[in-house]
């Protein structure tokens, strides 16, 4: 299993930004894909983007997708979250992902959590 702890969460003024990172520990840290999960007060927990492990594709859930980018840095074993033009909509805890599986880190289920982060962007 791998093991994921986030950090960079924080509060944001809207239109602001903020980039969360995840770093990975654990045998395989280096060849899974990772990726973003979401969960806002009441909500269930949704789908925010995904990277190969080798980093050569992408993929994002429509309502980030222009403002969100996520890279990785396999040399530290870590995941970034690039967030840009945030609104309160985005308000979340934000939480890492990980998968052998592309197909079960984007739509689940996914096997390795992160604790979480809180981001909340305020009007």
């Amino acid at each position: 299993q791998v093991q994921l702890v986030e950090s960079g969460g924080g509060l944001v003024q809207a239109g602001g930004s903020l980039r969360l990172t995840c770093a990975a520990s654990g045998p395989t840290a280096s060849y899974v894909n990772m990726g973003w999960y979401r969960q806002a007060a009441g909500q269930e927990r949704e789908f925010v983007a995904a990277i190969t492990w080798s980093g050569a594709t992408t993929h994002y859930s429509d309502s980030v997708k222009g403002r969100f980018t996520i890279s990785r840095d396999n040399a530290e074993n870590t995941v970034y979250l690039q967030m840009n033009s945030l609104k309160p909509e985005d308000t979340a805890v934000y939480y890492c992902a990980a998968s052998k599986s592309i197909t079960a880190l984007t739509s689940g289920p996914v096997p390795s959590w992160g604790q979480g982060t809180q981001v909340i962007v305020s009007s």
